[in-house]
């Protein structure tokens, strides 16, 4: 209940916010690019976007996302379109859930990905869920470990070097967790798919890779 309160309350912020995300560009730091999940917008995100924003990080946001409901290798194409337009070089994706594979996939297979530095991905699906073969929509269907996109994504072994996996005790969306062989992974104390956002290790772990 805790999680979904969590949740409950970003998507309030999503659909009441009125601050423009330009607001957050500036800054001499690392550039810090957002990739929320899906049904998500980047206000999902916002308030870590805010802390690493104040530390002088540039933090951008790709609304062509929109609430991130299209297939991953057209959203991560998307993500290539804005490192390119904007000129962004060694950045840190900061991602969470879905948008962990939009950042893997722009990583693995695009010559774009060498823009990125790292990637702390939070309850990313890496590894699919077994939910998602009864979901209702081909969004959501499109996590199966089965789907030819999270076959590819799982081969891509070479990426995950770059990337950092946090993730909690308990994922009631995820129950084969988000461990990445490969990856520095990083498991914390509490459980939630959401609220996990809030767990100050994913802070630290942004600051660790882009400082």
């Amino acid at each position: 209940m805790r999680d979904y309160g969590y949740a409950l309350a970003a998507q309030r912020r999503a659909a009441f916010g009125r601050s423009l995300p330009e607001g957050l560009t500036s800054g001499t730091g690392t550039p810090i690019v957002l990739l929320p999940g899906i049904y998500e917008t980047w206000r999902f995100l916002e308030p870590l976007a805010r802390v690493l924003h104040d530390r002088g990080h540039p933090v951008h946001a790709v609304t062509e996302l929109g609430d991130n409901r299209r297939p991953i290798a057209e959203q991560a194409r998307r993500l290539g379109s804005l490192l390119e337009t904007r000129g962004l070089d060694d950045v840190v994706l900061v991602a969470h859930s879905k948008g962990g594979l939009i950042g893997k996939h722009l990583m693995a297979f695009s010559p774009l990905g060498d823009r990125v530095r790292a990637m702390v991905a939070v309850a990313t699906p890496f590894g699919g869920s077994r939910y998602s073969r009864v979901m209702p929509t081909p969004s959501l269907r499109a996590f199966a470990s089965g789907d030819a996109t999270m076959r590819a994504l799982s081969a891509a072994v070479e990426a995950n070097a770059r990337i950092v996996s946090i993730y909690g005790v308990f994922d009631p969306h995820i129950p084969e967790g988000s461990e990445l062989a490969g990856a520095r992974n990083v498991p914390l104390s509490t459980g939630g798919h959401f609220r996990v956002l809030a767990d100050p290790r994913v802070v630290e772990e942004v600051v660790r890779v882009a400082e």
